[in-house]
């Protein structure tokens, strides 16, 4: 089978601890595109903070595409056309942008490649400016210097200071915007219903292509190392992948991501999944607790092509330890 696309997350898969590219994974990817397949970056990020990275890659030249604020934006990378956009409702932004002042908290929102704040000195907004190598343009009213619609808000502050916030702006605005941290200091604030695999499937309608064995990883912090050489070789040969986690080796509870590409492969997502922790076994223990799903323990191609020829193949998650 021929691949035509492959959809990448950006911290801890296509890039490393430092955030960066290694110059084997970029000579691949550039090598993979060169061969007619398309590359997708997926991430969180506003769509500025993913274009260095796309740039490095040269999906300008090969017709990639960058997904963007977790699926609320697409942007076909070398026509510059937006294919898909999901906003914030234009009457929310100023509730948020009074929260955020009541509780004596910085808001900020994005505007091509800058981020617009109040509080451009502030020391969460600078570290949200550094992590996208973006710039910072500050304004003295931001209700009125910002371009609506918006495709997401971030209130940053310490973290014991957004818990209030967070559990008011959940009940004030339910059903209408999702509300979750990203980091401990980060406060996302993004329209309803934002998911990447959703988006996913809007583009490949959209550029006519099938989703066909997109892989589905996952890992604790014991099988880390191992889940990375195993997307380095999926990349290599052209398979699509999505990794769930963990994005680094601090200790994490292995079911977490288990159980998330389970689901994956479970909603029809991904088709197939590969978990990986210290031993194998825990991880296939959790996978297995998720509806429609048969994990098998494998430490050798043998068992791995065994799991296949039962009439559930499509939900087998070999597991590698």
């Amino acid at each position: 089978m021929k691949y035509k696309l492959i959809v990448l997350d950006l911290d801890g898969t296509l890039t490393n601890s430092k955030k960066v590219i290694t110059p084997r994974n970029r000579e691949i990817l550039i090598r993979v595109q060169e061969q007619g397949v398309r590359l997708v970056l997926a991430s969180g990020r506003p769509t500025y903070g993913i274009v260095p990275l796309a740039n490095e890659l040269r999906m300008n030249e090969f017709g990639g595409f960058i997904l963007s604020y977790n699926g609320g934006e697409i942007i076909n990378w070398e026509t510059q056309e937006m294919i898909y956009e999901n906003v914030l409702p234009n009457d929310v932004v100023p509730v948020l942008y009074e929260c955020a002042r009541s509780h004596q908290l910085s808001i900020l929102t994005y505007d091509g490649a800058e981020i617009v704040t109040e509080n451009s000195q502030d020391p969460y907004v600078q570290k949200e400016a550094f992590l996208n190598k973006m710039a910072v343009r500050e304004t003295n009213d931001f209700l009125t210097d910002i371009t609506l619609p918006v495709a997401k808000c971030l209130i940053v502050g310490d973290a014991d200071k957004l818990i209030p916030l967070e559990a008011e702006l959940c009940l004030r605005l339910q059903g209408r915007i999702n509300v979750f941290r990203s980091e401990p200091y980060f406060l996302e604030l993004v329209p309803q219903g934002i998911d990447k695999a959703l988006s996913l499937a809007v583009l490949l309608k959209e550029i006519g292509v099938e989703r066909k064995e997109m892989i589905a990883i996952g890992s604790d912090h014991g099988g880390y190392d191992l889940k990375m050489k195993i997307i380095a070789h999926l990349q290599e040969r052209g398979l699509e992948a999505k990794d769930f986690g963990c994005y680094d080796k601090s200790s994490c509870d292995y079911p977490d991501f288990g159980q998330a590409a389970a689901r994956a492969v479970a909603d029809g997502s991904c088709e197939k999944g590969i978990v990986v922790c210290t031993t194998g076994i825990g991880i296939s223990i959790a996978a297995n607790k998720v509806k429609g799903i048969r994990c098998a323990l494998c430490t050798n191609s043998y068992l791995a092509k065994m799991t296949r020829p039962v009439s559930y193949t499509h939900l087998t998650l070999p597991t590698i330890a």
